[in-house]
């Protein structure tokens, strides 16, 4: 074990380096020693372990639990520290290595609702509730480990990144597995997800579908139940409580229903794992008939996806989370396999079911572009109206910053604004605001210059992804803009359009299209950033909301585009 970085908090990360053995188990006999190895050594040199336990682990605590053979992963891994190096953030390494990587889904659509089937067949004959039926997504190629945890993991509640000298673990997970202190016990199990909508007010609807679903919420409670009844073994008579249910938490792609279950316990770590292990949330109800079943319908060994990841340190303090949305690098075979799956109940859709692993899977195509952006409103100043727009701005600016969890004083923001125009004495400005995650804003200001001809817009040449929550929130990611503008060459902006031949918008304005006496632009959901000046042309009846073909704007009689800094200016298509 070369490196061992775990998050311990929202404000503190654990770095491990140089253990002093690493303990290694390959055969199901030697977990539960090595883990009681462990617990020895933190007891009696006051130090720490930290690694992994694979899934395939499960029948070391209990031989009705059943899972694959093991693979060439060993099934557990703890390196033995004196005391972890505290960050208050994790070293990170910049590069694009990681998301060049091709992921494929091993499971196709057809056998994926085969296997859905299956599940509800027995399900149907009583021999299980709930099953958590998972697939892998592959990827040859060697992959940067560091880059891939900067890319998908460093904002997850419990990320990880164990580098070994034959194979690296990259973790995004979200789920807590257990966190022991002293005799406080806490689990807190994830079950009920739903799909970020793109824009704030869909984002929001999906939130309140999922808290409002009835089969969440029964998925939810069945595994809390089960939490409960493990946690029962090894917890104090009557200490177990179910402390909140049906939280929501908001990750980049999707919303998870979160409940946490806490108990006073006095047991060692092995004990506490033989109750626990693994997690009913990536198992199902009952625990060794769905594992049954899991071990029939899945190909491959999960490894150490859904197993834990963590550390136990002293004074009888521990943590691990459940290894979702993790993945493990094979470094001789130059190989990446990813884990995605969800509960299948009674009533589960399999078409929804298979959406939801493509949902959890998206966060393999994120960059550290997609963490490292500030949210960004340009304004127009005058000294006779002030900002133009301003309110519009403002709304914008603290909806963008509610989807992406960023701070935003709306206040503090606006009073910022007025303080840097008071020495102002140009006739009219452009005016940039950025905000940071921490709240934090920059103005700069240049004056403003208006294009004195029309504008030609040379027509993209690929449709955009409009499930980029980007193209709907205005920010510094304008990665999407840039590689258009470079596709077409010297040209003074580019027209976007979706995959269904629908115009959407330019490179920095809204379009606006006349059919007759008509004035029409695009509707948001083509996939565009809802302008200020869009929505005020809108709500004075200037302009009204239609779907525009790029045929249809060929047709059209004339064209133009707006913004809050520009206003209204004219537009034409460039010569093909």
């Amino acid at each position: 074990m070369t490196r061992c970085l775990l998050r311990n908090s929202d404000t503190e990360w654990f770095l491990f380096r140089e253990p002093r053995a690493v303990l290694t188990a390959r055969c199901i006999a030697d977990v539960v020693p090595m883990l009681k190895t462990a617990e020895t050594f933190v007891t009696g040199q006051e130090g720490y372990a930290a690694g992994y336990i694979a899934y395939e682990a499960a029948p070391a605590f209990d031989r009705a639990l059943q899972t694959h053979a093991p693979g060439g992963l060993p099934l557990l891994m703890l390196g033995l520290f004196d005391a972890p190096q505290r960050l208050s953030e994790p070293p990170l390494t910049a590069s694009a290595n990681a998301q060049a990587a091709n992921w494929r889904m091993t499971t196709g659509r057809e056998q994926y609702i085969a296997h859905l089937a299956n599940i509800r067949e027995q399900i149907a004959l009583g021999n299980t509730y709930q099953v958590n039926y998972t697939t892998r997504l592959t990827a040859d190629r060697a992959l940067d480990a560091a880059a891939l945890f900067a890319d998908i993991a460093a904002d997850a509640p419990y990320a990880a990144l164990l580098e070994f000298s034959g194979h690296s673990i990259v973790s995004a997970s979200p789920e807590l597995f257990f966190r022991l202190d002293g005799a406080g016990l806490r689990c807190e199990p994830m079950k009920g997800t739903a799909e970020r909508g793109l824009t704030t007010e869909t984002d929001k609807a999906q939130a309140s579908t999922l808290q409002a679903s009835t089969k969440n919420r029964a998925e939810n409670v069945m595994i809390t139940d089960m939490i409960r009844n493990d946690l029962g073994r090894v917890a104090r008579p009557g200490s177990v409580t179910a402390a909140s249910l049906y939280d929501l938490r908001k990750f980049p792609t999707v919303w998870q229903m979160t409940s946490s279950v806490t108990a006073l316990s006095d047991s060692t770590i092995s004990d506490i794992f033989a109750a626990l292990f693994p997690s009913a949330s990536i198992t199902g109800a009952p625990k060794a008939s769905s594992m049954q079943l899991i071990k029939r319908l899945e190909d491959t060994p999960r490894n150490v996806y859904t197993g834990a990841i963590g550390w136990i340190g002293p004074n009888r303090t521990a943590q691990f989370s459940v290894a979702i949305r993790t993945a493990l690098i094979e470094h001789a075979t130059k190989t990446a396999t990813y884990g995605v799956g969800g509960g299948i109940v009674w009533d589960s859709i399999p078409d929804d079911e298979y959406r939801e692993c493509l949902a959890k899977s998206r966060v393999l195509a994120t960059t550290s572009d997609d963490r490292n952006f500030q949210l960004l409103e340009t304004l127009r100043w005058t000294p006779d109206s002030g900002f133009h727009l301003l309110d519009y701005h403002l709304d914008r600016l603290v909806a963008s910053a509610d989807y992406f969890d960023f701070c935003c004083d709306r206040r503090s923001i606006l009073a910022q604004l007025n303080a840097a125009m008071a020495t102002a004495t140009a006739a009219a400005l452009r005016v940039r605001l950025t905000v940071t995650r921490a709240g934090i804003a920059t103005i700069t200001m240049q004056n403003l210059s208006l294009p004195g001809k029309h504008t030609v817009l040379h027509i993209a040449k690929k449709p955009i992804d409009t499930g980029s929550p980007f193209v709907y929130h205005k920010t510094t990611q304008r990665r999407l803009y840039n590689e258009a503008l470079d596709d077409v060459g010297p040209a003074d902006d580019v027209l976007l359009w979706n995959k269904s031949g629908e115009i959407t918008e330019s490179s920095i304005a809204n379009v606006v299209v006349r059919f007759g006496n008509k004035w029409v632009t695009p509707p948001v959901h083509c996939g565009l950033l809802a302008g200020t000046e869009r929505r005020h042309s809108l709500s004075v009846g200037k302009i009204t909301e239609e779907v525009v073909t790029l045929e249809q704007l060929r047709a059209a009689d004339e064209i133009g585009l707006i913004n809050s800094v520009r206003g209204w200016y004219p537009a034409e298509l460039a010569a093909e």
